[in-house]
C-alpha cells in the first residue's frame, strides 16, 4: 500500500477508464474529424479555472503542438484571472502561441455555455461536481469532445443522465476522457492485466483505501452570499461535492471496479462526523467504511477518512486464490513477488495524451460508462453510510429520488441554507 507523507499536490491533482468505443465512423460528418489532420488546430475550452482546470488545460496543451487553449469560464472572475495568470507564467517560449484565448474569457454561472459555442473542439469540464452532468449533456449535444473531471455526478439523477449523455457521445462519434487517471498509468494497466489473467486465481476479495489528513477550507466573507460561499468551499457540501467518498475516493472504487470487471450490486455502510465540525466544514462526514458487494459474491471493504493527525493509508489490495495483488504494480504467490518495473508515466499527462490522439486519429474513446459506475458505486456508500440502509445498485439506477441535479440547475447567486448532517436511522433513503 502507498503510504505518502505529503499530499500538497492534492489541489491540483486529480484522477480513467480507457475503452476504445467502435462505431459506424464512415456515417459520420468529415467534419467531425478535421483534426485528424496534422496541421489543423485542436481549440480547447476550459470550464472551471482552479486548480486543477489549470492543471488539466497545460497537461493538453503539452500533450501535442496542434492543441491550443481557445476559451476560459468560470462562475467567478477572480478564478478565471488567476488561472490566466498561472497559465501565462507556464507557457512560455514553444509553448506561448498554444494560448491563444484572446478576448474569449466567459464570467458566471452560464460561462459553460458560451465556452462551449465559442468555437473550441473540446471541453474541459472541470467544475465542482454538481454540474458535471448539466456541463456534460451541454458539450455532447452540442458535439464536442469533452475531458471531464471526476466524480461525475452527485446524485443517482444526474448518474442517469451520465450514462444517458454518455450513449449519445457514441452515437456521435466524440471521444470522452475522464479524471480516473490511474487507467492510464502503465504500473496499473500491466498489473491489472496480470491479476484478470488469472496471476493469482479466482478472486475472492478486496479491500481499498484513502484515509489522510484534512484538506483546504474557506472561511465565508460578508460580501460573498451563501451560494458563493458554498461553491468557493464546495469540498464540505454534499449537493456540490458528492462528500469526499465520492469526491476522492471514487479513484479507488474505480480501481476495483476495472479489477473485477464490473459494479457493486449493493452496499452497506457507516460513517459520521467527529473531527471536522466546525461550521466552515459544512455537513459532510469526515469518515467512512462500506462493504460493498459485487455480481459474484467477491466482498470489497472501502474505508477513507479525512482527519488530522491519523494514519495515513492510499491504495487497493486484491485478495485471490492463490495469492494477492496491490493492483499499483506488485503480485505475491507462494511467498515470490512480482513488482512492475516497467516506464512509469503521470495518468494526467497520459490521460491528455490520450484524448488528443484518439482525436486526431480518428478512433473515439469513450470513458464515460466506467467512471460513472464508479462514481455511482460511490454513491451508493454515501447513500448507505449516511441513512443506516443497504443501498442496491437496482434501488439507486432505477428507485430513488434524490435529485441534486435541481438545485444546480436552478441556482442564483443567493440565499441556501446549510443541509443537516446525516443521521443513520434517521434521515430516510430516497
Amino acid at each position: 500500500m502507498k503510504q505518502p507523507n505529503t499530499l500538497t499536490r492534492r489541489e491540483f491533482l486529480k484522477a480513467s477508464a480507457g475503452v476504445a468505443v467502435g462505431g459506424a465512423l464512415a456515417s459520420l460528418p468529415i467534419e467531425l474529424f478535421a483534426h485528424a489532420q496534422g496541421s489543423d488546430k485542436l481549440r480547447v475550452g476550459l470550464i472551471g479555472c482552479g486548480g486543477r482546470g489549470t492543471g488539466a488545460a497545460i497537461d493538453i496543451i503539452v500533450a501535442h503542438p496542434s492543441v491550443e487553449l481557445y476559451a476560459l469560464g468560470d462562475a467567478f472572475k477572480d478564478r478565471l484571472e488567476g488561472s490566466l495568470n498561472a497559465l501565462r507564467e507556464e507557457l512560455k517560449d514553444e509553448r506561448k502561441a498554444q494560448l491563444n484565448v484572446g478576448d474569449r474569457l466567459f464570467v458566471g454561472l452560464d460561462a459553460y455555455k458560451q465556452v462551449i459555442a465559442s468555437g473550441v473542439d473540446v471541453v474541459l469540464l472541470c467544475t465542482p461536481p454538481a454540474f458535471r452532468p448539466i456541463h456534460f449533456r451541454e458539450a455532447i449535444q452540442a458535439g464536442k469532445h469533452v475531458f471531464m473531471e471526476k466524480p461525475v455526478a452527485v446524485c443517482p439523477a444526474g448518474a442517469r443522465l451520465m450514462f444517458q449523455m454518455g450513449e449519445l457521445a457514441t452515437q456521435k462519434g466524440l471521444s470522452v476522457v475522464a479524471g480516473t487517471q490511474r487507467r492510464h498509468e502503465p504500473n496499473y494497466i500491466e498489473t491489472i492485466r496480470r491479476i484478470r489473467d488469472g496471476a493469482i486465481g479466482e478472486i475472492v476479495g478486496g479491500a481499498c483505501y484513502w484515509n489522510q489528513g484534512g484538506l483546504w477550507h474557506v472561511e465565508k466573507r460578508p460580501d460573498w452570499s451563501d451560494v458563493e460561499w458554498q461553491m468557493r468551499n464546495w469540498l464540505y457540501f454534499t449537493w456540490l461535492s458528492g462528500d469526499f467518498i465520492v469526491e476522492q475516493h471514487i479513484h479507488n472504487i474505480d480501481v476495483m471496479n476495472w479489477v473485477l470487471g464490473a459494479h457493486p450490486v449493493r452496499a452497506m455502510g457507516m460513517g459520521g462526523r467527529q473531527s471536522r465540525t466546525e461550521p466552515h466544514y459544512g455537513h459532510i462526514y469526515d469518515h467512512f467504511a462500506v462493504e460493498f458487494e459485487y455480481p459474484n459474491g467477491v466482498k470489497v471493504l472501502s474505508m477513507c477518512r479525512q482527519v488530522d493527525n491519523c494514519a495515513i493509508l492510499i491504495g487497493e489490495r486484491v485478495y485471490g486464490a492463490k495469492g494477492t495483488a496491490d493492483p499499483s504494480g506488485s503480485i505475491t504467490v507462494g511467498g515470490e513477488t512480482w513488482r512492475y518495473d516497467g516506464p512509469k508515466r503521470s495518468g494526467y499527462r497520459k490521460e491528455q495524451e490520450d484524448l488528443v490522439q484518439a482525436i486526431r486519429e480518428g478512433k473515439p474513446l469513450n470513458e464515460t460508462r466506467a467512471v460513472t459506475e464508479a462514481t455511482l458505486a460511490a454513491i451508493m456508500g454515501r447513500m448507505s453510510a449516511y441513512t443506516g440502509k443497504v443501498v442496491t445498485w437496482d434501488f439507486v439506477m432505477n428507485q430513488s429520488q434524490l435529485n441534486l441535479l435541481e438545485r444546480a440547475e436552478k441556482l442564483e447567486f443567493g440565499p441556501m441554507p446549510i443541509d443537516e448532517v446525516a443521521v443513520p436511522g434517521k434521515t430516510a433513503l430516497v
